[in-house]
């Protein structure tokens, strides 16, 4: 059994794709951000970096229990236990590794962050739109020539890349972003958008998201209790 720790974001969607695709028993335990969940000592002892999400798996490796964080050594690992989505040769392994690491380095940071100044910002700076919004279409560009050569980010399987980075365009029109723009990605969106797994995923603990209204849900994601040692 594996016990996902995790909240509705995208970077929680990732893993629960990944585990409703696997086929894998898991428990889904909410970890309410907004809430301030992320810094309670019990989730800092398996996510150190006060981040969704992270699981423990009691079958680990050496048929002992492992926990890991950060949503791209979560998709690695679960490919390595189900031999699934990473490619078959070493060839295919690493081209599908670069194009996580794409996901990792650029989509979620700069998608986030064109989220964030879009939408969250108490103050709306101009410049700071701008910049990730230009950045966020950029990167669907290059996106976009990708999938103009392959079905999908890695070739012509559906890998963990793809499952990386499809929860960071669901948001698109918040981003600034129009698919017509960008019929190759508009294409393996709605591809993958209706995969039965994929569907289930971005369901798991979707009832319990709230709308981010309230100033202590701003402050846990936010503010400065973010920035605390701990």
């Amino acid at each position: 059994m594996i016990d996902v720790y995790s909240w509705p974001t995208p970077n929680g969607h990732k893993v629960h794709i990944m585990l409703e695709e696997c086929g894998l028993d898991y428990r889904a335990i909410p970890i309410d951000i907004g809430a301030g969940d992320q810094f309670s000592e019990d989730f800092l002892s398996i996510s150190p970096n006060n981040k969704i999400p992270a699981i423990v798996d009691s079958d680990g490796p050496d048929g002992k229990p492992i926990s890991l964080f950060e949503s791209g050594a979560i998709l690695v690992y679960l490919a390595g236990k189900t031999g699934s989505f990473l490619g078959n040769s070493d060839r295919d392994k690493y081209n599908t590794l670069q194009w996580l690491m794409f996901q990792m380095g650029g989509v979620g940071p700069m998608f986030g962050q064109t989220h964030h100044f879009r939408i969250y910002a108490p103050n709306k700076i101009e410049y700071a739109i701008d910049r990730y919004t230009n950045e966020t279409k950029r990167l669907y560009g290059v996106i976009d020539k990708q999938l103009s050569k392959t079905p999908y980010l890695a070739g012509d399987e559906y890998t963990i890349a793809d499952i990386a980075t499809f929860p960071w365009t669901r948001s698109f029109a918040n981003q600034g972003i129009d698919l017509a723009d960008f019929p190759h990605v508009k294409r393996w969106f709605d591809e993958v958008s209706a995969r039965p797994a994929v569907e289930r995923g971005v369901k798991v603990l979707a009832d319990l998201r709230k709308p981010l209204v309230d100033d202590k849900a701003k402050e846990m994601l936010f503010g400065k209790t973010q920035y605390d040692k701990r």
